[in-house]
């Protein structure tokens, strides 16, 4: 049986990864200009991996005998990463995914630590993989933030 905390940090995990898709969709949709194409083409690419991740992490809930949460169990926590006022503001929406990718990273953390605790191996792989993949998201929107800021 799967720790609480473990079960805990998953279906925080599923939440956010399905609240990612949905802000990542709305700012590719509305962000306006020339400059805005690159971002707007990463994003769209991301939110493939980021329901890959949803999908793995709702599954390992169903192999540990719990559930990831619905729609009614759902808080959204992701302020910063709503659509800009301005649909020109590329660096908003850069900011934003910098801010949820720096949040997926600590619960992937938290997680990998306690699954450890809760000697749960699986959990803890699972946790590897995907933090290694939203680092690999935040090195890429650290380097747009760069060019943005530089200009």
């Amino acid at each position: 049986m799967a720790s609480d905390r473990v079960v805990d940090l998953l279906r925080k995990a599923y939440a956010d990864e399905i609240e990612t898709v949905m802000n990542y969709q709305t700012n590719a949709i509305v962000l306006d200009g020339v400059r805005a194409e690159e971002i707007k083409e990463s994003l769209q690419t991301d939110i493939q991996e980021e329901l890959g991740h949803a999908e793995q992490l709702g599954q390992r809930l169903k192999q540990l005998d719990a559930r990831p949460p619905g729609s009614a169990e759902f808080t959204a926590r992701q302020d910063s990463l709503q659509p800009p006022e301005d649909s020109t503001d590329v660096l908003a929406v850069i900011e934003g995914v910098l801010d949820a990718e720096e949040d997926a990273i600590a619960t992937y953390r938290d997680l990998i630590d306690a699954a450890e605790e809760a000697n749960d191996p699986v959990t803890e792989d699972l946790a590897v993989t995907i933090l290694s993949d939203e680092e690999a998201h935040r090195t890429e929107f650290r380097g747009f933030e760069k060019e943005y800021r530089s200009e």
